[in-house]
């Protein structure tokens, strides 16, 4: 019983300090919404402009090298898209080594994004300028180099 009395007080307690607190919290009033600029929500991510540029500065090299494979990210596919399909889309630009689109482990749906290798980076930059926003299934996919989480 003892014990029952010091649960119960430590309890009015807590609820009492609880109750000053948020009433603190109302009479200092909403905090305002702090204003950003689009450069520091975005961060220093390239212009898609920018990007294409040093991708096509990259691939200057001589002939004689041998070429190099570019993972491309592939976003806002339509549900219902195959790997067949985007072989299909990006083998009009070189040699596909591989297609993967990401499938939900849960439902066993497309998370509505994949990831296409190309042989050669130039292909890829070919792909990137006539794909991304092209439609495809009914969408219209956004097309550009991957990078690494």
């Amino acid at each position: 019983s003892q014990n029952k009395r010091q649960r119960d007080s430590d309890k009015a307690r807590k609820k009492r300090e609880k109750d000053e607190r948020r009433q603190a919290r109302r009479e200092q009033g909403p905090v305002p919404d702090e204003l950003i600029s689009a450069e520091e929500a975005l961060g220093t991510a390239p212009s898609p402009r920018e990007a294409m540029r040093d991708m096509e500065v990259r691939a200057r090299t001589p002939v004689s090298a041998p070429a190099l494979p570019t993972k491309l990210f592939v976003g806002q596919l339509n549900w219902d898209t195959t790997e067949d399909v985007l072989r299909k889309e990006f083998a009009a630009f070189g040699t596909v080594v591989e297609v993967a689109i990401v499938m939900d482990r849960s439902t066993g749906r497309s998370r509505g994004f994949g990831f296409v290798t190309m042989q050669d980076r130039r292909d890829a930059a070919s792909a990137i300028e006539a794909l991304d926003g092209a439609d495809v299934d009914g969408r219209m996919i956004e097309v550009r180099v991957a990078t690494s989480r």
